[in-house]
């Protein structure tokens, strides 16, 4: 399985890129794709071709009126090992004994 974080965003749009950030969160949410949204950018949880899927469709969405992007996309792959979005997260959590913001 995968973890995929990424940040897209068009280049020449201005300060502030929201509306175009929002298409791309509104297909991560609707491809049912397991995801946790950060003030920097969005990791999604599946098989490789399913997350770099998502991804694609994201920029193939931005790009119909963006004629610059920026993409920087970081991947964990851990064989057989799935609902690392939260696990990871408590086994730090359970090491510190107490919660952390997520």
């Amino acid at each position: 399985m995968v973890l995929l974080e990424f940040s897209m965003s068009p280049l020449g749009k201005g300060e502030s890129v929201g509306k175009y950030v929002a298409r791309s969160l509104d297909i991560i949410d609707r491809s049912g794709i397991e995801y946790r949204l950060n003030p920097m950018g969005t990791v999604i949880e599946g098989d490789w071709d399913r997350v770099f899927g998502v991804v694609k469709r994201c920029f193939e969405t931005m790009r119909k009126d963006c004629n610059r992007i920026s993409v920087s996309i970081k991947v964990d792959y851990r064989k057989g090992h799935r609902g690392r979005l939260s696990s990871k997260m408590a086994s730090v959590e359970k090491r510190l004994q107490r919660k952390l913001k997520t």
